[in-house]
């Protein structure tokens, strides 16, 4: 049995420490908000929180998560998680809306760190997110007007 520490729930799982955290997710936690994306880390759907730095869910290991603390888009909370929600719903950010959970982890990721970030660093934060839907401009505002809400 693992213990993974998951929006707050210590959970135990019985699975393979190989297995990645995003099958753990979501075939042992039902946490179906983090998606699957390309499997290679390169899309982004994947991302959550591990003790508070976004990560790629399909390259992580359970085994190698410890006593880290995992968060998802379904765990998201406080002020910079209300900020970038409330800034991706103004601005309409969404189009097909299935990379929005990783895109929304990598920015909430950001503004935690970077509480006025500039477009380079926002381009440096987000990149290796896709958007299939090519939505960039407008998730590079919501950041902004995220951040502007937390000023």
């Amino acid at each position: 049995m693992l213990k993974l520490n998951v929006d707050g729930v210590s959970h135990e799982i019985d699975a393979d420490p190989d297995m990645p955290l995003l099958w753990a997710l979501r075939d042992h936690l039902d946490k179906t908000g983090t998606k699957y994306g390309c499997g290679i880390a390169q899309c982004g759907a994947c991302t959550v929180h591990l003790d508070g730095q976004p990560v790629r869910s399909c390259q992580t290991r359970i085994g190698d998560v410890g006593d880290a603390k995992v968060v998802t888009i379904q765990g998201t909370s406080g002020r910079v998680a209300d900020a970038v929600r409330t800034a991706w719903r103004g601005l309409d950010v969404v189009q097909c809306g299935y990379c929005q959970s990783g895109q929304m982890m990598s920015a909430i990721g950001l503004l935690s760190t970077t509480p006025k970030p500039s477009d380079a660093e926002i381009d440096s934060a987000m990149d290796g997110n896709i958007c299939r839907c090519g939505t960039y401009q407008r998730i590079r505002a919501a950041i902004h007007e995220a951040a502007r809400s937390l000023a």
